[in-house]
């Protein structure tokens, strides 16, 4: 049975009245809640809403340029607070609807792939509420949403317990660098290029689209990495034809190759899995077979910020090829990058097969989502 939004929720106006609530949050595009980081000194958060666990906050502004509404549920607080700017709203009835599987509709593509299309009559692509309310969405039995919310859960906690794995790991490896390359005994003053040759990447020229594919040389984008969280890299959303590679300065890096972007946001770290190319986004790094790719991977994440530092543009801001050579970088005693190497390997395998089994997790998890209409 199809029901409106509008069926199934009520929307909340509670107030801070009492200047009691301070944690102060809002939504992303990606549909989860944020901390805000705005300065709220002289700002009276009296008039902000409040927001309780289990319910939700929605932005309508601009959905059609976007293509993207950000909603999210409650989970991490049990009371906050957000401007009042967002609609705030909770389900009516429990008994009829689950927030979880509401929660799991409001993920779908297709929601705002519909929500988009309805916003484009809409003041700057923004939504009324009156028209949010009125998208329908299917409400099965109790029984079957149970059964939807605890598949999706278990998915879920599986993706969240695998990156708690890889997390710990990460800070032990990231540990034992400092525990050996702190010491001044275990290397030498360099520059950058002393650890490998470094390499900027190039785009096909302007208006060639059909340079792209789906299945050519694996070519790289900063928003393959950007917040993916990925330490291991095989490819990216496009890959490039043979002429469009011969058409541009782009390189092929070989596997063990060290991707860094190197325009705003500067300072992404991941390691390429197979042959590799890039875009101008990145100054990647070949490591020198006695430096390693670990010692370069870890070197690069913990000087983002003086590597950043040495950005610079107008347009935006970027760390160039000839900068990046001559950064100053610490160059590890063979032996000491060798033990660090040997430390390093058995590490990654795990941290890499258990990406591979999040990425699996997440394709999952997005099928789930999108078969919701149809169960």
């Amino acid at each position: 049975m199809y029901r409106t939004i509008d069926e199934l929720v009520e929307k909340v106006d509670d107030r801070n009245k009492d200047n009691k609530i301070s944690e102060l949050i809002g939504v992303s595009i990606d549909k989860c809640f944020i901390k805000s980081v705005a300065n709220t000194n002289g700002t009276d958060l009296s008039k902000y809403k409040v927001i309780r666990k289990n319910y939700f906050a929605v932005s309508l502004m601009q959905v059609s340029r976007d293509s993207k509404i950000p909603i999210a549920r409650l989970e991490d607080y049990d009371v906050a607070i957000m401007s009042p700017a967002y609609p705030i709203f909770r389900v009516k009835d429990t008994s009829v609807v689950l927030p979880e599987y509401l929660e799991m509709w409001f993920k779908r593509p297709e929601f705002d792939r519909e929500a988009a299309f309805i916003a484009v009559g809409g003041v700057r692509g923004s939504m009324p509420w009156e028209e949010f309310v009125k998208m329908k969405l299917p409400v099965p039995s109790m029984d079957r949403q149970k059964n939807i919310v605890k598949a999706y859960k278990t998915i879920i906690d599986r993706i969240a317990l695998k990156q708690k794995i890889n997390d710990n790991l990460e800070a032990q490896l990231s540990g034992f660098y400092h525990h050996l390359f702190d010491d001044p005994e275990n290397s030498d003053p360099g520059l950058i290029s002393d650890l490998g040759d470094v390499i900027g990447g190039a785009t096909p020229p302007t208006g060639n689209s059909g340079y792209f594919c789906d299945d050519g040389i694996v070519w790289i984008s900063p928003k393959d990495l950007t917040g993916t969280g990925l330490k291991f890299i095989y490819r990216g959303e496009l890959c490039i034809t043979e002429p469009a590679y011969n058409s541009c300065s782009t390189k092929l890096m070989p596997a063990g190759t060290v991707l860094f972007t190197s325009r705003a946001p500067v300072g992404t770290v991941a390691i390429a899995m197979n042959d590799i190319c890039t875009n101008q986004g990145f100054k990647s790094v070949i490591p020198k077979e006695e430096i390693g790719t670990a010692f370069i991977y870890y070197f690069l994440k913990e000087s983002k910020q003086l590597i950043e530092s040495h950005a610079s543009g107008t347009t935006f801001m970027e760390v160039s090829s000839n900068v990046m050579k001559n950064i100053p970088a610490i160059v590890p005693k063979p032996d000491v990058a060798k033990m660090f190497s040997l430390r390093c390997g058995p590490i990654f395998k795990i941290q890499e097969e258990n990406e591979l089994e999040i990425s699996k997790l997440q394709e999952l998890r997005e099928t789930l989502i999108s078969s919701i209409s149809r169960r």
